[in-house]
């Protein structure tokens, strides 16, 4: 995981070089957590702008974009300008870095349900995996899981609608007596997360909106 931390520090000043305006101003609110700053209003002449794919990350006190910066395999590394740092696989949070609350690490037993797509699990498909937490330095923590297929829904993302499949994640962490649901909004015939809420503890929630640019709208 040190090695991990160190490849994302590294990739950060070529974030940083060609860094514009919307998105220095956008990661400064992760600065200004427990303030409630007020929402990123995001247009997608402003998302064009930045040659990197890009995300909106909000948390009940703080609000701002991250860019993809590297990708080793189905790893992805999101990095904001004030070095705060998302790992993510197939739209999943595995790790991060500089928030409050956040996981140091995640460990599936088995294979990832989130590797083939979230749209292909059966009928109350269970999985298990384990997280480690900054807070306490608790490691080795069993995350129980039961995902629920829901319905198509009508997602907004930059002033276009999308109709997005949404699966639910029912999980709970026995060890410390806590439970939640996550969100996952999906294309529903190629499984990609566009949207998700996610509780990587019971200090931290998410809320991950993928930011697509225009020439991907495009395809």
């Amino acid at each position: 995981m040190k090695i991990l931390r160190n490849i994302a520090l590294l990739a950060l000043p070529a974030v940083l070089s060609g860094c514009s305006p919307l998105m220095s101003a956008s990661v400064d609110t992760f600065k200004a957590a427990f303030q409630g700053p007020q929402p990123i209003e995001l247009t997608q002449t402003q998302v064009d702008a930045l040659p990197y794919a890009q995300i909106k990350v909000t948390t009940p006190s703080s609000e701002g974009v991250m860019a993809l910066v590297r990708q080793r395999g189905d790893l992805q590394f999101w990095i904001a300008s004030g070095k705060q740092t998302l790992l993510m696989r197939n739209g999943l949070v595995v790790r991060s870095v500089g928030l409050l609350g956040g996981t140091d690490g995640t460990r599936f037993e088995g294979e990832s349900p989130f590797k083939h797509g979230l749209h292909q699990l059966p009928v109350g498909y269970t999985s298990t995996r384990w997280i480690d937490l900054y807070e306490g330095q608790r490691t080795g923590l069993a995350v129980h899981s039961r995902f629920v297929r829901k319905s198509l829904e009508t997602v907004e993302i930059l002033d276009k609608k999308y109709t997005l499949l949404r699966v639910d994640e029912r999980m709970e962490i026995p060890d410390l007596g806590y439970s939640a649901t996550n969100r996952y909004w999906l294309d529903p015939h190629s499984g990609v997360i566009h949207v998700s809420v996610q509780h990587l503890s019971p200090d931290l929630a998410l809320r991950i909106m993928q930011l697509p640019q225009s020439r991907e709208i495009a395809r």
